[in-house]
């Protein structure tokens, strides 16, 4: 099975990245800080995408709306995805405007069925002017959605067969919500469609003060190390999933020198292996 591991593409890390490019399965570019960029840093991508295989990730679509999504924007990530020819591209399950208002930050949406057919709409959408689905990945967040009619594995399922998109899980935003609002990470792995994960995500993040001097928060900030429980979760992944899956490590700041990034690689790949071996351990003892 050839499971791919790599690293989110910043400025800060591109040296120690392109030096470690045989360390590296695939790289992944958020795709919005190309919207605007000059031509030139346009097409260093294609560049890039000839050296190691290259993936793009947005983060403004506003997917998981009642709202429809912006057709500019669509069109901004159809002309990145017609220059550089990504393996995929991928989005999240989450809305950033309402009412001609940009909150600026990934929002969790109210996990209603509104949001299920909003969220097929979009893509749909997306689809029909980027020319392929994106993967789309389940968020962070530090309040829970008023007026949710669903769970969020049953609504990241519904939106899943709604749309016939794959996901891209993000671990440490899973790890991050089961410690938040007090439930077992694993029972939803366990139900979520095993066969519908085709990418990971990693991160870290750290503590923060919630409404009381006694509550705390775990805040997904992408400017840490992965912590234990995420490469736990990873293992559990892998005893779950049978198709080739790509590991990402992301990293938005507080870079340590790209040896520790590629150290923590090392260890995912360790964690979805023992995962790996788990599930092959069961299916023998099954079949015996």
């Amino acid at each position: 099975m050839n499971d791919r591991f790599g690293l989110g593409w910043r400025p800060e890390l591109s040296a120690g990245i392109l030096t470690h490019l045989d360390q590296l399965d695939v790289v992944e570019v958020i795709a919005d800080d190309y919207f605007s960029a000059p031509r030139q840093k346009i097409q260093a991508l294609p560049t890039l995408a000839t050296q190691v295989p290259v993936v793009l990730h947005g983060v403004t679509l506003g997917l998981a709306s009642a709202v429809p999504v912006d057709r500019k924007r669509l069109e901004n990530i159809a002309r990145l995805v017609d220059a550089i020819q990504p393996e995929f591209w991928s989005e999240h399950l989450s809305f950033v405007r309402g009412g001609g208002i940009e909150i600026g930050h990934l929002a969790a949406p109210p996990r209603t069925a509104s949001t299920i057919e909003g969220a097929a709409n979009n893509l749909t959408a997306a689809r029909a002017i980027v020319g392929t689905l994106p993967l789309v990945e389940n968020v962070a967040t530090l309040i829970d959605p008023p007026g949710n009619q669903y769970d969020e594995p049953t609504w990241i399922a519904e939106i899943l067969s709604a749309s016939g998109c794959d996901l891209l899980l993000d671990l440490h935003n899973l790890h991050a919500n089961a410690v938040n609002f007090s439930f077992d990470p694993l029972a939803y792995l366990a139900r979520l469609p095993s066969e519908r994960i085709a990418t990971v995500h990693l991160a870290g993040g750290r503590w923060i003060r919630g409404q009381s001097f006694t509550d705390r928060r775990l805040l997904d900030d992408h400017l840490h190390d992965v912590p234990e429980a995420v490469y736990e979760l990873l293992i559990a992944v892998g005893e779950r999933t049978t198709r080739p899956l790509t590991v990402i490590l992301e990293r938005d700041g507080h870079f340590p020198p790209i040896e520790q990034l590629l150290d923590q690689l090392t260890r995912a790949r360790h964690a979805l292996q023992i995962g790996r071996d788990r599930r092959a351990q069961h299916l023998n003892e099954q079949a015996a």
